[in-house]
């Protein structure tokens, strides 16, 4: 019988100008062959909100800093089971979208996990998620990027 820790966590799908979404890469430390790529975030503190969370986590892994204001409200809560570092987990999450013109990630807010299980990072259009056969998370990502697109197009460029 699997036992599984409870986790709530906050993710952020950091979409560009161009419509592309920002992923890491990542491999499991208990299982080096299993690699994927997830949006940025991650666990929430005791007491901290799924917004102040994923604001926090933001600043960690991309040195984007935005207010939990700033992020608006979530667009998809979804529950899902998953092993890391041999460890199963129950995760509570919540996605939230912020749009840049562009962005240079800084990972220099890294913590020691992070340093050893993400191996890079880049840049995703819909049209590639959906082509890939690359493991990403969540598994419907090209579908919600196109979603999330549609309801919030890039806002127009001031002179």
């Amino acid at each position: 019988m699997t036992v599984f820790h409870p986790r709530r966590a906050a993710r952020v799908l950091l979409v560009d100008a161009s419509g592309r979404v920002l992923l890491f890469q990542g491999i499991d430390p208990a299982r080096p062959g299993h690699r994927y790529w997830f949006t940025p975030g991650g666990g929430l503190t005791p007491g901290e909100s799924p917004a102040a969370g994923a604001a926090r986590e933001l600043a960690e892994e991309t040195g984007l800093r935005l207010t939990p204001a700033e992020l608006g409200g979530s667009v998809r809560s979804e529950t899902v089971e998953f092993p890391f570092d041999g460890v199963w987990y129950r995760q509570e999450q919540e996605f939230f979208v912020v749009r840049v013109p562009t962005w240079e990630v800084d990972t220099a807010g890294f913590d020691e996990i992070e340093r050893a299980s993400v191996t890079g990072h880049r840049w995703w259009s819909a049209a590639e998620l959906a082509d890939t056969a690359e493991r990403c998370y969540p598994a419907d990502l090209a579908a919600l990027l196109t979603q999330v697109l549609a309801a919030a197009p890039a806002p127009e460029a001031s002179c």
